[in-house]
């Protein structure tokens, strides 16, 4: 693998202004870099690595970034522990200055410009991760991050699964592998057009999934979390908008994150989701019981965000009491009464006796009247006439100097106005929205969600869901917030797969991805039985009746087959074959020599198992955990020819 320091300091010394004593002079190569010295500049542009890591093209022409080069070369001995300006401290800096010496501040912390594979694919791995440094591995980078094959493709509908002879990017899709590596190879085929991103990210509480780096805990996910935000942000389109999920754990160094990410100015809003009651082990020594959850929501452009309106369900408004008989006729000919007893008449009962007869069943009844009368159940109201137009104004009086009669002004894009002696009728059904298939009284969703409790997770996907999981109609709410039919919805921490399955429910194309082992028992079997036609979660109130369909693929497989082993092997016994197969077969890291490894001496068999497994996956290059779509013609991968015409198919070769 091309080492970009060494090719480096090969180029430089071709320069006899840039060697002193044999040696290179660090401070002349900065002074002549800043000074944009044509010498160096054309030197520099002579080398295919120096162009594509430390130039950036503008409308076809090259710029020198001249402050990533001085930090390459100002970095002190190019040592492989020195990854960020802040090694050992988590602080604020702005322009690399401290916060004392400018008021513009960022977020800074331990490996902040390096990239962090995470490559967990069970619930209970943990592994120290490898942070490849964009200024001092970048290579390494590239390599890591380059487009991976994808193989086992299959397709389901409702008749089961399929061969898949064709893929093309309007397919539903779910992917197995590495997130962070499977953005990157769907990064050509659907950056920009993706309108909705909601991801549910480990929240670091210490007992979720996130378990990673022990020694730089916060650092470490904020790394894995920041890598991930970049590359998905390039996936939205002008108009589109991410949604996060979180809780108090990380809420503030997430939105901290997301301003640097999307920019603060593109901040929509801040949701509270109640996520339980207060009652259980919750209030066992808890002077504030903590029941609620947060949605984050950024915009790629806020002006350009057209969120739709969307209504939720609310009590009666007990103001509309009055009764208009004879509603469809003229005017002219209403008469008025009370709710009461226009209901009464049409039970048949005496007002007085309503509540004892129909006992229970009472709100319920009167509720079903309003709804079947919505046009003629109302209330009286004193219009603001300061806030009225003039028009509307000269009806107020005239209504007021003739108190027994009904007047009507048409609108055009509003309700009607309809009034009596001075007064506004206002009229039920204009209250009432469909809300989950049935007509209810609503209101403008807020930012307090209250009502999308997981009380009922038991019966949604018809499987056994995972521990955090989201319930559909949360998820509901906020597909139909931010997008519509059709729309291309992204979830890359895919979990139990209820974003993918409410939004193919509600018309819209998706793609999910989980590198969990579980994705086969989840979302996997979870949106088979949604093409099926399950009727489970908001199934009923979006009339789901089944259909469409989904293609399942996998990141092939290089290093990560031997990671795979190493954690499924029970002994020493076990390990010791699987070494045998990687000095063969399996990428190593250039750092060590496989002839000086011996599993049998003492040092490593005093190693508890735990121990011994870290050490095998440790001395594997990690950037080569999946194949390259570029070498999938090579025969050491064993790509099959199909797998191949439908890599070239769906990455448009």
């Amino acid at each position: 693998m091309q080492n970009l320091l060494n090719d480096l300091v090969t180029l430089l010394e071709q320069d006899p202004r840039l060697v002193r004593d044999g040696q290179l002079f660090k401070n002349k190569i900065i002074e002549l870099a800043l000074a944009l010295d044509k010498g160096l500049i054309r030197l520099l542009l002579s080398h295919e690595g120096m162009r594509r890591h430390f130039f950036q093209e503008v409308d076809d022409v090259l710029v020198f970034d001249k402050v990533k080069f001085q930090r390459f070369v100002s970095n002190k001995a190019f040592l492989p522990a020195s990854y960020t300006a802040f090694k050992n401290k988590i602080g604020l800096t702005a322009e690399g200055a401290y916060l004392t010496d400018s008021k513009e501040v960022v977020l800074a912390w331990p490996y902040k410009d390096c990239v962090l594979e995470g490559g967990q694919t069970k619930e209970d791995a943990k592994r120290n991760e490898v942070f490849w440094n964009e200024t001092l591995a970048p290579d390494q980078i590239d390599r890591l991050l380059a487009p991976k094959v994808l193989t086992n493709f299959k397709k389901y509908d409702k008749d089961g699964e399929h061969k898949v002879t064709s893929i093309s990017r309007d397919d539903n899709l779910i992917i197995k592998g590495n997130n962070l590596l499977a953005l990157h190879t769907l990064k050509q085929a659907y950056a920009g057009k993706v309108k909705l991103i909601y991801i549910d990210p480990p929240y670091n509480t210490g007992n979720d999934d996130f378990r990673y780096n022990d020694s730089f805990n916060r650092s470490t996910w904020l790394t894995f979390s920041r890598n991930r935000l970049l590359i998905a942000k390039s996936f939205l389109s002008d108009e589109g908008a991410i949604f996060v999920s979180i809780d108090h754990n990380e809420l503030a160094y997430m939105m901290v994150l997301l301003d640097e990410v999307f920019g603060k100015e593109n901040f929509q809003n801040l949701i509270s989701v109640k996520r339980g009651s207060v009652t259980g082990h919750k209030t066992i020594n808890s002077g504030v019981v903590n029941i609620t959850e947060y949605v984050v929501i950024y915009t790629k452009n806020k002006k350009a965000w057209k969120p739709n309106r969307v209504f939720i369900e609310r009590e009666r408004n007990d103001r509309y009491n009055n009764f208009i008989f004879n509603r469809d006729l003229d005017i002219s000919k209403w008469e008025f009464c009370s709710l009461l007893d226009a209901f009464a008449e049409k039970e048949g009962i005496k007002k007085t006796q309503l509540k004892k007869q129909l006992g229970n069943q009472y709100e319920e009844k009167v509720f079903d009247f309003i709804i079947e009368n919505a046009s003629a159940v109302i209330q009286f109201a004193y219009p603001d006439e300061s806030k009225v137009s003039e028009d509307a104004r000269a009806l107020i009086k005239k209504s007021k100097e003739n108190p027994e009669s009904v007047f009507h002004l048409k609108r055009q894009d509003e309700p009607d106005i309809y009034l009596i002696n001075g007064q506004r009728i206002l009229f039920y059904s204009d209250r009432l929205i469909e809300v989950d298939g049935k007509f209810v009284t609503g209101e403008l969703l807020s930012d307090i969600w209250q009502d999308v409790l997981p009380n009922d997770l038991h019966n949604e996907g018809a499987v056994k869901l995972k521990k955090g999981k989201k319930p559909e109609k949360m998820l509901q709410r906020i597909i139909e917030l931010g997008s519509n039919p059709n729309d291309l919805v992204l979830d890359f921490y895919s979990g139990s797969g209820t974003s993918a399955a409410v939004a193919h429910k509600m018309g819209r194309r998706w793609i999910a991805i989980e590198q969990m082992d579980y994705i086969q028992d989840l979302p996997n079997i979870r949106l088979r039985k949604v093409t099926e036609g399950e009727q489970g979660g908001v199934s009923k109130s979006v009339n789901w009746q089944g259909g469409g369909s989904f293609i399942y693929c996998e990141l092939a497989k290089a290093n990560q087959t031997f990671i795979d082993q190493i954690q499924e092997a029970k002994d020493s016994k076990e390990l010791t074959a699987i070494w045998q197969a990687m000095q063969d077969e399996a990428f190593l890291s250039y750092r060590i020599e496989p002839k000086k490894i011996d599993l049998a001496y003492a040092d490593f068999m005093g190693l508890s198992l735990d121990d011994q497994k870290r050490f095998l996956i440790e001395v594997m290059d990690k950037n080569m955990l999946y194949v390259p779509v570029s070498e999938m013609d090579d025969i050491t991968y064993g790509i099959s020819e199909e797998d191949k015409r439908l890599n070239r198919q769906f990455f448009g070769e």
